[in-house]
């Protein structure tokens, strides 16, 4: 870098045939700028420069010195303008692994406003609850939810979704409505693999509650659609079941109480992210922290 450097002020010092007007150009002392090409004319090991009191002159090595470096030069020059570029208005490929009912429910309405911000963006969206190879696969960014397993991996929290319990009316007609976080464990409730226990708070207290039923399931919107059909409570962000909610198809259980709420992240392989990337992520928890 610091020979790239070298090679701009002598381009700088051969546009303008006068080292102090150079340095006048470039903001550094004429001191340190005759110093600088001094040192590269050293490493080279050729004079580039005739100097006199009144002028300067390429030498033949000079002038041959000077035809490559204003090329190399240029290119770095248009290279890191353009990079700017790419930061304002980037594009390219965008590759995520993204849950399936993550990304229906909190993606997909955001996705017109993001392409109208970035249409140099294209996408490629793995939908699955697998969990991808960042390193193997090509991947820019995976969304996951809830707690990671320790990894080398760059994790960065985007937002914190709440829980809240819901049923329908015809299940609670059936099995009786809880009033208490304790009457759980009399009912069926709708949980996750390696599941067993859920935690409500009341913004006073909190409290850990055994749950069962017959069903684990690792799918939210298939634990929402059996909800749906009458066969037990479920813990869902409220987002999932809006319109289940509006449409009396739903209610809420114990209203006093939510659940833990659910962390999101944005894992990636590396910290250093092309600019597609870093946009994509800055929408996604701009969007999930919206009032």
């Amino acid at each position: 870098m610091e020979l790239l450097n070298d090679m701009a002020l002598f381009v700088e010092v051969v546009k303008a045939r006068s080292f102090r007007r150079a340095a006048h150009t470039i903001g550094v002392p004429n001191s340190t700028l005759s110093r600088r090409i001094s040192g590269l004319e050293k490493a080279i090991g050729l004079r580039l420069l005739h100097r006199t009191t009144r002028k300067i002159e390429l030498t033949e090595a000079g002038q041959l010195y000077f035809e490559r470096c204003r090329r190399i030069v240029d290119e770095a020059r248009l290279a890191h303008e353009q990079l700017g570029e790419m930061l304002a208005q980037p594009s390219g490929v965008l590759r995520v692994s993204l849950p399936v009912d993550f990304a229906m429910t909190f993606l997909a309405p955001q996705l017109a406003e993001f392409t109208r911000r970035y249409p140099g963006i294209s996408f490629e969206f793995d939908l699955t609850p697998r969990r991808v190879d960042l390193v193997a696969e090509p991947f820019d960014v995976a969304i996951r939810m809830g707690e990671l397993p320790d990894s080398t991996l760059i994790a960065r929290k985007l937002a914190e979704i709440p829980r809240y319990l819901f049923a329908s009316p015809r299940y609670l007609a059936l099995s009786g409505e809880p009033s208490r976080p304790a009457d759980l464990d009399k009912h069926e409730c709708l949980d996750f693999p390696r599941g067993g226990a859920w935690t409500l708070r009341d913004g006073v207290q909190s409290v850990d509650v055994t749950v069962g039923g017959r069903f684990r399931l690792n799918s939210i919107g298939m634990i929402r659609r059996m909800a749906l059909l009458d066969l037990g409570i479920a813990m869902l962000a409220d987002a999932i079941v809006a319109e289940d909610l509006a449409d009396g198809r739903l209610r809420r259980v114990l209203p006093k109480w939510q659940a833990t709420p659910v962390a999101v992240h944005a894992v990636t392989e590396t910290r250093l992210l092309p600019a597609k990337t870093q946009r994509f992520i800055e929408f996604l928890s701009e969007c999930l922290n919206r009032a």
